[in-house]
C-alpha cells in the first residue's frame, strides 16, 4: 500500500493500522458522494465505487453508509471491470452528523473524520445566535475542533454589537471574522489547516462556504450565489466533497442547511455558563422554572445569564430527550414536562371538568 500517497489525503497510522484487518482489499478515502455512488482516492488514483450487496443488507441505517471523509476498504485498484465495490467503512474518527429533515429518526451524516469544523454564519442576513447554539452543540459532540467563521463583514454596520452576541454564547471558541472584499480572515483560517489535516464547512445557503473554498484553493473551483432577498436559502452546492488545498491540508464544503434538528450533542460544553450555576441548583434534577434554591433562576434575576440563553438551552435539552422515544414514549414524556405524571394530568382533567359542570 502506498501510504505516503494516501498521506496527503489525511491516511494515519490509526486507520493504516485498522486496514491491515481486512486481507484482499484496498484502501481508500471517499472524496464525493451522490445518492447511488462515491468518488474514492486509492493508492492509484480516483474511482468510481458503490456499496456491496451485503454491506446494504447489513446496515442498521443512513448512518452505517459512507460519507465523504470516510475512510473505506475497496476491492480494486481500477474501473477496468466496473465500479470499485465499498465492503467496510473504518471506524471514524470524528463525525458531524443530525437528524434527518423530516419526521423520522433517521440520522444524517454530514462530513466524517475531520480535524476542525468551520461553523460559518454571515453578518448579514443569516445572522442568529440561537441557531450558531445548535450548531456548537453537535460540533462539540463531533469530535473535531470546532471554529466560529463570520463572512460578509464588508456588509456588517453594527460589527461590534454582533460580536459581543458571539462572545456571550461561543463557550470559548475561536472566532474569525472574514471579508468577501477583501484578503482579511482568510489568512487567519490557513492557521487552522496543516498538512493531511481535515476540515469541514458547516452552514446555511449562502453564508460563503463556497466563497471561502475558492479563496483557499486560490482559484474559481466551486460555483458560488449570494443572498439576496427573495432568494435566502438557495445555494449551487449540491453534494458533499472533499478537496485538496495548495498548502496540504483538505477541505470538505457540504450542502447549505435550511435546517438543524439535533441527533446528539455536547449541552455542557455548548452552555458551560449555565452548567456552572446549575451545578448550585439545590435539587440536581432541577429544570429550572418553578424550583425553590434554582442558581439559574437567581442568575437571571442578578443579570448574569440572559433568558433568551436559557430558553435555548431547555429547547435544545428537550430536543435531545425526545430524540429516540417511540410515540408511545414521546407522549409520556410530554405529559411529563406538561403536568409532572399521568396521575397530575387525570386530576388536571377532572378539576377542568368540574369547573365545567359548576
Amino acid at each position: 500500500m502506498n501510504n505516503n500517497f494516501l498521506a496527503a489525503y489525511g491516511l494515519n497510522d490509526r486507520f493504516a493500522q485498522e486496514a491491515t484487518l481486512y486481507q484482499g482489499l484496498y484502501l481508500a478515502r471517499v472524496i464525493e458522494q451522490y445518492r447511488d455512488f462515491y468518488h474514492v482516492i486509492a493508492e492509484n488514483g480516483e474511482l468510481q465505487a458503490e456499496v456491496s450487496g451485503k454491506f446494504i443488507f447489513n446496515a442498521r441505517n443512513n448512518a452505517d453508509f459512507p460519507t465523504v471523509g470516510d475512510w473505506v476498504m475497496i476491492d480494486r485498484l481500477n474501473e477496468h471491470s466496473g465500479n470499485a465495490i465499498i465492503h467496510q467503512v473504518l471506524r471514524r474518527q470524528s463525525v458531524f452528523e443530525r437528524k434527518a429533515a423530516g419526521t423520522t429518526h433517521a440520522v444524517q451524516i454530514v462530513a466524517a473524520n475531520i480535524d476542525v469544523v468551520f461553523i460559518c454564519m454571515s453578518l448579514n442576513y443569516d445572522f442568529n445566535v440561537r441557531r450558531l447554539e445548535r450548531y456548537l452543540t453537535i460540533a462539540f459532540n463531533s469530535m473535531a475542533t470546532p471554529v466560529i467563521v463570520l463572512t460578509k463583514a464588508d456588509l456588517c454596520t453594527d460589527l461590534d454589537r454582533k460580536l459581543q452576541k458571539i462572545s456571550d454564547v461561543c463557550a470559548g471558541t475561536d472566532v474569525i471574522v472574514c471579508s468577501s472584499m477583501t484578503e482579511n480572515g482568510y489568512r487567519d483560517i490557513l492557521t487552522y489547516i496543516a498538512n493531511g489535516k481535515t476540515v469541514a464547512l458547516i452552514g446555511s445557503s449562502g453564508v460563503g462556504k463556497s466563497t471561502l473554498i475558492n479563496r483557499l484553493l486560490g482559484q474559481e473551483v466551486l460555483a458560488t450565489r449570494e443572498i439576496r432577498d427573495d432568494d435566502r436559502g438557495r445555494h449551487t452546492t449540491t453534494s458533499r466533497q472533499l478537496l485538496q488545498l495548495p498548502n496540504g491540508g483538505l477541505v470538505i464544503d457540504t450542502p447549505g442547511m435550511r435546517e438543524l434538528q439535533i441527533e446528539s450533542g455536547d449541552l455542557a460544553q455548548t452552555f458551560d455558563d449555565i452548567a456552572e450555576f446549575a451545578h448550585k441548583c439545590r435539587f440536581k434534577d432541577c429544570s429550572h422554572t418553578t424550583e425553590p434554591g434554582c442558581a439559574v433562576r437567581k442568575a437571571i434575576e442578578n443579570g448574569e445569564l440572559l433568558q433568551d440563553r436559557v430558553n435555548s438551552y431547555q429547547k435544545l435539552q428537550k430536543e435531545l430527550a425526545y430524540e429516540g422515544l417511540n410515540s408511545r414514549q414521546l407522549e409520556q414524556e410530554k405529559i411529563k414536562n406538561m403536568f409532572g405524571s399521568k396521575g397530575e394530568m387525570k386530576q388536571a382533567m377532572r378539576q377542568i371538568k368540574n369547573k365545567k359542570q359548576r
